[in-house]
């Protein structure tokens, strides 16, 4: 698989793409640990939502799949998420399986939840018919992100 090496002007440019999509009038964002993280933080400051929550799933482990299904390891309290308009952000749909476990989970707890990523990768979906609500680019390539470790720590 292709890789496509993002650069943090990348990401800033990608951020403003998606700030000039995104509507006014989220409670609180949801930001998919780990690669969310980073996307939600500046998409948080730049629309001046300061309630930023976080959902931990394991899906991956670098670019192996390590689950069959998402498996949640953090996830906020559901009654606080009850009839909050939530912006969920991750860094990537590859095959949506993670975000799409995370935006039922809060719909199935009452919120209305719309989803932003950075990339979308439409080929890799397993949701036909499903995509972002927000994304700001499509690809096919396996995206290494400034905060990706380029090598092993030392121990």
């Amino acid at each position: 698989m292709d890789r496509q090496h993002v650069t943090w002007a990348d990401v800033e440019r990608l951020v403003a793409r998606l700030m000039r999509a995104l509507p006014e009038g989220y409670d609180c964002i949801l930001a998919v640990a780990r690669g969310g993280l980073v996307p939600a933080c500046l998409i948080g400051e730049r629309a001046g939502i300061r309630h930023i929550v976080c959902a931990a799933v394991m899906l991956y482990e670098g670019e192996e799949r390590r689950h069959p299904e998402p498996v949640f390891i953090q996830f906020p309290d559901e009654a606080h998420m009850r009839g909050r308009h939530v912006l969920v952000v991750d860094d990537v749909w590859d095959s949506g399986s993670t975000i799409v476990a995370v935006r039922e989970r809060l719909r199935r707890a009452g919120a209305r939840a719309d989803v932003c990523v950075l990339h979308y990768k439409p080929a890799r979906s397993r949701f036909p018919g499903d995509k972002p609500d927000f994304y700001a680019e499509e690809t096919d390539a396996w995206i290494v992100y400034p905060w990706d470790p380029a090598l092993p720590l030392p121990e």
